[in-house]
């Protein structure tokens, strides 16, 4: 559905959504932080439909392009591409829908965009607690140990010593973003 189906009051919920949910994402177990760079996920050629064969969990291999593509409502979306995750720093891996313009920051929020982040470790409880404290938590069952959704932009879900936070900037993101997390939950 186009903006102008979805009327003003569907695109300020949009633009919330979208502007929020850079503030949505978390960290990573990379070591190393975004260049700055977009840069593909990965660097096959072929399409990916299923997550790639990973030795650790990680951002870019939570979800599929299949699955970002189904939580933007079927677009075609192109491949991942890695940014900062600015709650507590790390990597972002951000899915954009055909309409995204090429070169767009994977650093800034926009419509039509899926970003996941995946914290692994001691400090994943302390992060899914910490954001948890700071914004208006809507606890979910049947996700992990614990999961809740923020009010606005995104889910967070702690399964063990993994925290997965999956935004997707879309108006009313929570059911897109509930499929995505029970898809990623195995994967964790």
């Amino acid at each position: 559905m186009g903006m102008a189906a979805r009327g003003i009051g569907g695109a300020v919920t949009l633009a919330a959504s979208a502007a929020l949910a850079l503030t949505a994402c978390s960290s990573s177990n990379s070591s190393t932080p975004p260049s700055g760079h977009s840069s593909p996920a990965s660097t096959s050629s072929a399409p990916t439909t299923t997550a790639p064969t990973a030795t650790k969990p990680n951002s870019c291999n939570m979800i599929t392009i299949s699955e970002a593509s189904q939580a933007l409502g079927g677009q075609t979306v192109k491949a991942p591409v890695r940014g900062h995750a600015t709650v507590e720093g790390g990597v972002a891996c951000v899915y954009y829908g055909p309409d995204v313009p090429a070169g767009t920051s994977p650093n800034v929020p926009v419509a039509d965009s899926v970003r996941v982040v995946l914290v692994v470790g001691p400090k994943a409880k302390k992060y899914f607690d910490n954001y948890r404290k700071t914004v208006h938590a809507q606890a979910i069952s049947g996700l992990g140990n614990e999961a809740y959704y923020d009010g606005y932009a995104s889910i967070s879900v702690l399964k063990g010593d993994a925290y997965l936070r999956i935004a997707v900037a879309v108006a009313n993101p929570l059911p897109p973003e509930e499929v995505l997390a029970r898809d990623a939950l195995p994967r964790m």
